[in-house]
């Protein structure tokens, strides 16, 4: 190991990105941003976040709405 080390040439290397997350570009309604930016503001946290959690219970809600559907579905079968 040296003594010293120079770092006046040296760079920061790239930000390493979260795995599992995408980055894309929406359009979202003027009242729906300004929402979500104060709920984040009032709860800490970020919009990014808020919507993110906002989009997975709305697609727990439809997979349950699928799962009563198709449980209704095969109880009236196995009735049939």
């Amino acid at each position: 190991m040296k003594a010293e080390y120079d770092f006046s040439h040296a760079r920061r290397g790239a930000i390493a990105v979260e795995p599992g997350k995408t980055r894309v570009t929406i359009r979202l309604d003027n009242d729906v941003l300004e929402w979500y930016r104060n709920q984040a503001e009032s709860h800490g946290g970020s919009y990014q976040t808020a919507i993110n959690a906002a989009l997975r219970e709305q697609m727990s809600v439809q997979d349950g709405a699928l799962e009563r559907v198709l449980r209704r579905v095969i109880r009236k079968e196995m009735l049939a």
